[in-house]
This record gives C-alpha cells, structure tokens and sequence, in this order.
C-alpha cells in the first residue's frame, strides 16, 4: 500500500509549500494541505479476505484428499484423522495469509469495504485533523483544510467558519471536486498545487490580505502515515 512519506520527494514537498506561500500571499486565509496514506484501519476486511481463503483452502482439501471404504476386518480410522488434520491446518493457514494480504495489498482490501464505510472514516478523520493541525484556531477564523487519503482515493476540503460564510460550501465542493480529477488524471503533486492556487484566486476577492495578515500556520505539505 503506498504510503503518504514515500508519495513526494523533496522537490515536490518543495513545491508544494511554495504554492501554499504564493496563494497566501494573497487572502488573509490559512491553508493546510494533508496528505495520509488511510483513514480507517478496516480490520473486518482483513478477516473477510482470510474467511475466503480459508473456505477456499477447506474446499480443496476436501476435492483432495483420498476417501478409501474401511477394509473389512479393520477399525484402523488414522486416514479420516490425518485429513481432518490437514484440512485444519489449511483452514488456519490461509485465514492468516488472507489477512496478511489483506493488510499488505490495499487494491484488494479495498474491494471487501463499503464505499460508505470509506466515505465516513474519511469525513471523520478529516474533521479530527481540522482540530489537530490547529487549522480551526486562525484568528479570523479562515482556515483551510485540503486532504486527501491514498488508501480510500478520496479527499475533502473544509473550511472554518469565515471562508464558509464568504465562499459557501459550494465552491469548498468545487475545490474539492477539482482536487479528486487531478489526483485520478496526474500525479499527486500537480494536483494539490493546482487546487491551492486555485483556492488563492477564489479567496483572494472576499477575504484579501492585508498588510497586518499573520501567517498563524506553517505552509508546509503534512504527511501522515
């Protein structure tokens, strides 16, 4: 699974950041952008995977496996037991690769959740990191969020309170629907220096910057694996 460090070397990161200080150069606001490799754990994938296999695996030990009618004259059942053991074992076994793989390979772990699930743990962590990066905290109450999860390829742009009041939850939406293209038509970086600099030209109209504006937080890209 591709991990949000590995994403962006240091001349993108560069870039990046760059893009957050031009785009702020001109509004008053205070953009944040995220990237994280999920935002779920989604363990009930895991076992879905390892329950197929496992099933899988108990089928064919049973295909397998010799079935001879017991001799005449002879109780000697270590045959039945050895086939029971082997298909135990092949149970086991692949419950636990499944599960590996599950945790190793996101495509296919992706297949056993829900998009509804993802939608949710992205919504969910999107607003915890709104809090935990301090974007809520600007003084004028104009902080942006752009953030995107590899896992999930989903993102979500959020605004505090002021921009929402100047911009609506429209144009937040159309933010974010610009950053999903890029993110599926190109490479990562483009896109979020994209979206930035287009979130600096609807800014800059309602909330300008003004000659006493504070740079309140940091304009480098957050990477969290």
């Amino acid at each position: 699974m591709q991990r949000a460090s590995d994403l962006f070397d240091d001349e993108q990161r560069r870039r990046v950041k760059n893009a957050v200080a031009e785009a702020e150069a001109r509004t008053s606001c205070d953009i944040v952008p995220v990237v994280a490799t999920a935002s779920g754990r989604y363990d009930r994938a895991e076992d879905i995977i390892g329950l197929w296999l496992a099933v899988l695996a108990a089928v064919t030990v049973w295909v397998m496996s010799p079935r001879f009618p017991g001799e005449s004259g002879s109780w000697d059942d270590t045959s039945q037991y050895v086939g029971l053991l082997t298909m135990v074992a092949a149970i086991l076994v692949m419950f636990i690769v499944g599960a590996l793989v599950g945790s190793k390979l996101g495509w296919i772990r992706r297949l056993f959740v829900p998009r509804s699930q993802m939608l949710e743990e992205v919504s969910s962590r999107a607003r915890e990191i709104f809090f935990d990066q301090r974007v809520h905290h600007t003084s004028g109450a104009t902080g942006m969020l752009m953030y995107v999860s590899l896992f999930e390829h989903m993102a979500v742009v959020l605004g505090d309170q002021e921009i929402l009041d100047r911009l609506g939850q429209a144009s937040l939406d159309q933010l974010c629907h610009v950053l999903t293209e890029g993110l599926h038509d190109g490479e990562a970086a483009d896109a979020i220096c994209a979206v930035i600099a287009e979130a600096g030209n609807q800014l800059s109209g309602p909330l300008p910057r003004a000659d006493g504006d504070v740079n309140e937080l940091q304009d480098a890209l957050v990477l969290i694996d």
